[in-house]
């Protein structure tokens, strides 16, 4: 029975599958992170360079004590597949698109609640600067995968 199905399943090689993780999460952190910059453009004063600068700090310790342990985990959870071409939503494990889904939602009712947007542009910047520094680690990982062989 699973024969039949696997005939279906959007199987793409290990190497661009790498690629793609490190797509998602770049663009991703761009996202965030160009939102967090369209808040602090309407506010005064030195306020939005601190709170760049304090999204800058943050995105750093979410980066080295965070999301570089996760890549580094999808890598090697990549790297380990027996086979050459693996399904596209494999980039991430199961578990963790429960986790996605909730981040998405605390996003949607962060950026609908009261607080200030400055304020917001914080976390903003720390998540999206920490997902763009990561997928530098995915981009490595592919470059040495594609001239390897």
């Amino acid at each position: 029975m699973r024969d039949n199905f696997s005939k279906y399943e959007p199987a793409v090689d290990k190497r661009l599958l790498v690629l793609l993780s490190g797509l998602v999460w770049g663009v991703v952190g761009v996202m965030l992170c160009h939102l967090a910059i369209g808040w602090l453009s309407q506010t005064t004063g030195d306020v939005a360079g601190y709170f760049a600068v304090s999204g800058a700090i943050l995105s750093l310790l979410i980066h080295h004590f965070g999301f570089l342990k996760l890549a580094d985990k999808n890598i090697e959870r990549i790297s380990a597949y027996d086979k050459d071409k693996v399904c596209i939503f494999a980039f991430q494990e199961w578990k963790s698109y429960l986790i996605i889904a909730i981040m998405v939602c605390m996003g949607i009712i962060l950026r609908g609640s009261p607080l200030p947007k400055a304020y917001l542009s914080i976390i903003y910047i720390g998540f999206g600067g920490a997902m763009m520094l990561s997928s530098v680690r995915y981009f490595h990982v592919f470059f040495k995968l594609l001239f390897k062989k």
